[in-house]
C-alpha cells in the first residue's frame, strides 16, 4: 500500500502510509480512481480524490484560501463516513 512519492527534497519516501482508513469502499474502477483517506506515519492524513480545485476556488466561502501547493479534492461522503470511526478524537 505504500506509494513511492517524492518528498520536497526529491528523495523517494518509503513507508509513508500506515493504513487506509475505512477499508475498501467499493468505489475503485479496476484499481484506479479510488477515493480514500490514508493515515501517514507522521500522524497526519492524506486524501485521494477527484481534483476540483479550479471549480471550487470561486465557490469557496470568504476566509483562508488555497495555497500554491494545495489542491481541493472531492472525497465521497461514504469514504469519509467509513473512515470516521478510525480517526482519533484528539
Amino acid at each position: 500500500m505504500c506509494a513511492k512519492l517524492r518528498s520536497d527534497s526529491g528523495a523517494f519516501m518509503k513507508n509513508m502510509f500506515i493504513k487506509r482508513l475505512g477499508g475498501r469502499n467499493g468505489l475503485c474502477a479496476g484499481g484506479h480512481a479510488c477515493p480514500q483517506i490514508l493515515e501517514m506515519v507522521d500522524g497526519d492524513f492524506a486524501g485521494v480524490g477527484q481534483d476540483i480545485t479550479d471549480e471550487a476556488i470561486p465557490e469557496m466561502p470568504p476566509g483562508p484560501g488555497v495555497g500554491p501547493k494545495e489542491r481541493v479534492i472531492r472525497i465521497p461522503r461514504q469514504v469519509l463516513i467509513a473512515a470516521r470511526a478510525e480517526i482519533p478524537a484528539a
